[in-house]
């Protein structure tokens, strides 16, 4: 049976941490930051825990 392939789009912006849980950055942190307020963008920095249904479609393109 051939090796599955990871998804590139996937692997570019995901990331598994050792415990398992699936990692994001925050959306509509990347652009037109000058109207958005400091505690805003404050906020957009970090990455975001997945969860549910989410995990197991992502981990299964990641080939985790």
């Amino acid at each position: 049976m051939p090796k599955i392939k990871t998804h590139s789009g996937a692997k570019k912006r995901l990331t598994i941490t050792k415990t398992g849980k699936v990692m994001r950055r925050h959306a509509t942190g990347g652009h037109f930051l000058e109207k958005k307020s400091a505690s805003r963008k404050r906020n957009f920095a970090g990455m975001e825990s997945l969860s549910g249904k989410q995990v197991k479609s992502i981990k299964r393109q990641l080939g985790a």
